[in-house]
């Protein structure tokens, strides 16, 4: 009616210890049906399934901080792999020493088609050119991109 697009969040609270495909399914396609626009929700075995059962599109969700950037490039990949378009991720990046690094290194898995190998490489060459500069690498200019004047 007003056109705000909506993004719905599946598994939440004790559901999301389970990370159950027939679960996530079900509520991945009844936050479809209820209007939202995308849907964000946890990668889990037979993820396939769950991209496959939802009339819209799936961002996959960050959940508990990983215990190493490696894991985090793993799911991502294996996740797009299957079918979702992207991630919505938070500790796992914000709360990573080096974010920029993270964040470049997850958008060469999903918008340049790195394996999670690659996609470390790139963070460890990224990690590795901050150290030696001593001051972390500004956002806009790691990324490639700049604020509007």
């Amino acid at each position: 009616r007003y056109g705000i697009p909506v993004m719905a969040v599946t598994a939440v609270g004790k559901e999301l210890e389970k990370r159950n495909a027939r679960y996530l399914v079900l509520c991945s396609r009844i936050a479809a049906e209820l209007g939202a626009r995308i849907v964000k929700t946890y990668y889990c075995e037979g993820f396939e399934k769950v991209v496959g059962g939802c009339p819209v599109p799936i961002v996959i969700a960050g959940g508990p901080k990983a215990d190493t950037e490696l894991e985090v490039f793993e799911f991502v990949y294996d996740g797009v792999q299957k079918g979702a378009i992207g991630v919505n991720l938070g500790r796992n990046v914000w709360q990573n020493d080096y974010p920029v690094a993270m964040v470049r290194a997850l958008r060469e898995i999903i918008h340049g088609d790195a394996t999670p190998k690659q996609a470390q490489e790139l963070y460890d060459n990224i990690k590795s050119e901050e150290l030696k500069s001593s001051t972390p690498v500004a956002s806009s200019q790691a990324m490639n991109w700049q604020l509007p004047t």
